[in-house]
Protein backbone atom coordinates (compact mmCIF):
# COMPACT_ATOMS: atom_id res chain seq x y z
CA UNK A 1 0.00 0.00 0.00
CA UNK A 2 2.35 2.38 1.62
CA UNK A 3 4.70 1.65 -2.02
CA UNK A 4 2.20 2.72 -4.23
CA UNK A 5 2.47 6.56 -2.45
CA UNK A 6 6.24 6.79 -1.74
CA UNK A 7 7.96 5.32 -4.73
CA UNK A 8 11.34 4.72 -3.17
CA UNK A 9 11.97 1.58 -1.49
CA UNK A 10 14.37 3.34 0.33
CA UNK A 11 12.44 5.92 1.71
CA UNK A 12 10.00 3.65 2.80
CA UNK A 13 13.04 1.78 4.48
CA UNK A 14 13.83 5.50 6.13
CA UNK A 15 10.39 6.23 7.40
CA UNK A 16 9.38 2.34 9.01
CA UNK A 17 12.96 2.56 10.67
CA UNK A 18 12.70 6.15 11.92
CA UNK A 19 9.03 6.48 12.66
CA UNK A 20 8.07 3.79 14.00
CA UNK A 21 10.19 3.99 16.85
CA UNK A 22 11.04 7.74 17.82
CA UNK A 23 14.10 6.34 19.76
CA UNK A 24 15.60 4.69 16.28
CA UNK A 25 19.27 6.05 15.85
CA UNK A 26 21.35 5.23 12.49
CA UNK A 27 24.38 6.33 10.44
CA UNK A 28 24.65 6.29 6.75
CA UNK A 29 27.30 2.56 6.85
CA UNK A 30 24.94 1.05 9.90
CA UNK A 31 21.71 1.86 7.19
CA UNK A 32 23.71 0.06 4.16
CA UNK A 33 24.49 -3.21 5.93
CA UNK A 34 21.19 -3.33 7.65
CA UNK A 35 19.45 -2.30 4.10
CA UNK A 36 22.08 -4.03 1.90
CA UNK A 37 21.49 -1.48 -0.64
CA UNK A 38 24.16 0.76 -1.62
CA UNK A 39 25.08 4.03 0.52
CA UNK A 40 24.66 6.79 -2.34
CA UNK A 41 20.88 5.94 -2.57
CA UNK A 42 20.86 6.13 0.98
CA UNK A 43 22.81 8.94 1.59
CA UNK A 44 20.33 10.48 -0.98
CA UNK A 45 17.10 9.57 0.99
CA UNK A 46 18.90 11.02 4.25
CA UNK A 47 19.49 14.33 2.91
CA UNK A 48 16.08 14.79 1.50
CA UNK A 49 14.27 13.70 4.79
CA UNK A 50 16.75 16.33 6.86
CA UNK A 51 16.52 19.18 4.36
CA UNK A 52 12.47 18.81 5.11
CA UNK A 53 13.20 18.31 9.02
CA UNK A 54 12.02 15.36 8.99
CA UNK A 55 14.86 14.34 10.53
CA UNK A 56 17.54 15.90 12.45
CA UNK A 57 21.55 14.63 12.72
CA UNK A 58 24.36 15.05 15.09
CA UNK A 59 27.40 14.38 14.88
CA UNK A 60 29.24 11.82 16.93
CA UNK A 61 32.86 11.70 15.98
CA UNK A 62 32.69 11.22 12.34
CA UNK A 63 29.69 9.73 12.21
CA UNK A 64 26.48 11.92 11.32
CA UNK A 65 23.77 10.19 13.86
CA UNK A 66 20.28 10.48 12.39
CA UNK A 67 17.12 9.95 14.42
CA UNK A 68 13.47 11.41 13.70
CA UNK A 69 12.38 14.96 14.40
CA UNK A 70 9.29 13.86 16.76
CA UNK A 71 8.35 18.08 16.68
CA UNK A 72 7.62 17.86 12.66
CA UNK A 73 4.15 18.64 12.24
CA UNK A 74 3.53 15.40 10.01
CA UNK A 75 5.32 13.06 12.57
CA UNK A 76 2.12 11.86 14.50
CA UNK A 77 0.93 11.30 11.01
CA UNK A 78 3.41 9.23 9.65
CA UNK A 79 3.84 7.37 12.53
CA UNK A 80 -0.18 6.56 12.04
CA UNK A 81 -0.21 5.87 8.69
CA UNK A 82 3.45 3.45 9.32
CA UNK A 83 1.02 1.44 11.96
CA UNK A 84 -1.57 1.40 9.60
CA UNK A 85 0.78 0.10 6.92
CA UNK A 86 1.68 -2.67 9.32
CA UNK A 87 -1.42 -3.48 10.84
CA UNK A 88 -1.07 -2.70 14.43
CA UNK A 89 -3.82 -0.22 14.50
CA UNK A 90 -5.97 -3.77 13.04
CA UNK A 91 -4.02 -5.70 16.17
CA UNK A 92 -5.24 -2.62 18.83
CA UNK A 93 -8.34 -2.59 17.75
CA UNK A 94 -9.09 -6.41 17.16
CA UNK A 95 -6.62 -8.36 20.10
CA UNK A 96 -5.94 -5.34 22.59
CA UNK A 97 -9.19 -3.91 23.45
CA UNK A 98 -10.97 -7.36 23.84
CA UNK A 99 -8.58 -8.65 26.06
CA UNK A 100 -9.97 -6.59 29.20
CA UNK A 101 -7.41 -6.60 31.91
CA UNK A 102 -4.54 -5.99 29.74
CA UNK A 103 -2.15 -3.07 31.78
CA UNK A 104 0.05 -2.50 28.92
CA UNK A 105 1.65 -3.80 25.23
CA UNK A 106 5.18 -2.79 24.24
CA UNK A 107 5.99 -3.55 20.55
CA UNK A 108 9.50 -5.63 20.20
CA UNK A 109 11.75 -7.38 17.77
CA UNK A 110 12.38 -6.54 14.38
CA UNK A 111 9.65 -3.44 14.21
CA UNK A 112 10.66 -1.96 17.33
CA UNK A 113 14.04 -1.36 15.21
CA UNK A 114 12.09 -0.19 12.32
CA UNK A 115 12.87 -2.90 10.14
CA UNK A 116 9.88 -4.42 8.29
CA UNK A 117 9.35 -8.05 9.10
CA UNK A 118 6.77 -10.65 8.27
CA UNK A 119 6.56 -11.10 12.18
CA UNK A 120 5.68 -8.55 14.73
CA UNK A 121 6.49 -9.25 18.55
CA UNK A 122 4.37 -8.46 21.14
CA UNK A 123 4.68 -8.07 24.90
CA UNK A 124 1.44 -8.37 27.17
CA UNK A 125 1.02 -6.93 30.30
CA UNK A 126 -2.24 -8.16 32.75
CA UNK A 127 -4.44 -10.52 33.47
CA UNK A 128 -5.17 -12.49 29.78
CA UNK A 129 -7.26 -15.35 29.03
CA UNK A 130 -4.34 -16.98 26.93
CA UNK A 131 -7.08 -19.27 25.34
CA UNK A 132 -8.83 -15.84 24.24
CA UNK A 133 -5.60 -14.30 22.86
CA UNK A 134 -4.90 -17.17 21.08
CA UNK A 135 -7.68 -17.06 19.04
CA UNK A 136 -7.36 -13.50 18.75
CA UNK A 137 -4.16 -13.13 17.14
CA UNK A 138 -5.07 -15.54 14.44
CA UNK A 139 -7.68 -13.24 13.07
CA UNK A 140 -5.61 -10.38 13.37
CA UNK A 141 -2.99 -12.46 11.59
CA UNK A 142 -5.51 -13.23 8.85
CA UNK A 143 -6.08 -9.60 8.69
CA UNK A 144 -2.81 -7.88 8.64
CA UNK A 145 -1.24 -11.38 6.65
CA UNK A 146 1.49 -10.75 9.25
CA UNK A 147 2.72 -13.89 12.21
CA UNK A 148 2.63 -12.42 15.50
CA UNK A 149 4.68 -13.62 18.46
CA UNK A 150 3.60 -12.66 21.76
CA UNK A 151 5.24 -12.87 25.23
CA UNK A 152 2.20 -12.48 28.53
CA UNK A 153 3.29 -11.35 32.02
CA UNK A 154 0.30 -11.19 34.46
CA UNK A 155 -0.07 -8.25 36.52
CA UNK A 156 1.61 -9.95 39.42
CA UNK A 157 4.70 -10.38 37.17
CA UNK A 158 4.71 -6.59 35.85
CA UNK A 159 6.76 -5.49 39.07
CA UNK A 160 9.34 -7.75 37.84
CA UNK A 161 9.42 -6.85 34.34
CA UNK A 162 12.29 -6.26 32.87
CA UNK A 163 12.34 -5.14 29.48
CA UNK A 164 16.42 -4.08 28.93
CA UNK A 165 17.25 -6.87 27.87
CA UNK A 166 15.09 -6.11 24.42
CA UNK A 167 17.06 -3.91 22.06
CA UNK A 168 16.48 -1.21 20.86
CA UNK A 169 14.15 -0.15 24.27
CA UNK A 170 10.13 -1.90 23.52
CA UNK A 171 7.78 0.64 21.81
CA UNK A 172 4.95 1.33 24.45
CA UNK A 173 1.95 0.46 21.79
CA UNK A 174 -1.18 1.34 24.70
CA UNK A 175 -1.46 1.39 27.57
CA UNK A 176 -4.53 1.07 29.97
CA UNK A 177 -6.04 4.67 30.86
CA UNK A 178 -5.84 5.52 34.80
Amino acid sequence: MIETLISSKTRVKLLMKFFLNSNATAYLRSLESEFGESTNAIRVELNRLEQAGMLTAMMSGNKKIFRANTQHPLFREIHSILLKHIGLDRIIEDVIERLGQVERVFLVGEFSRGIDSRIIDLVFVGDIDRNYLIQLIEKAEALVNRKIRYLVYSGNEAGQLDLSHFEPRPLLLWAKEA
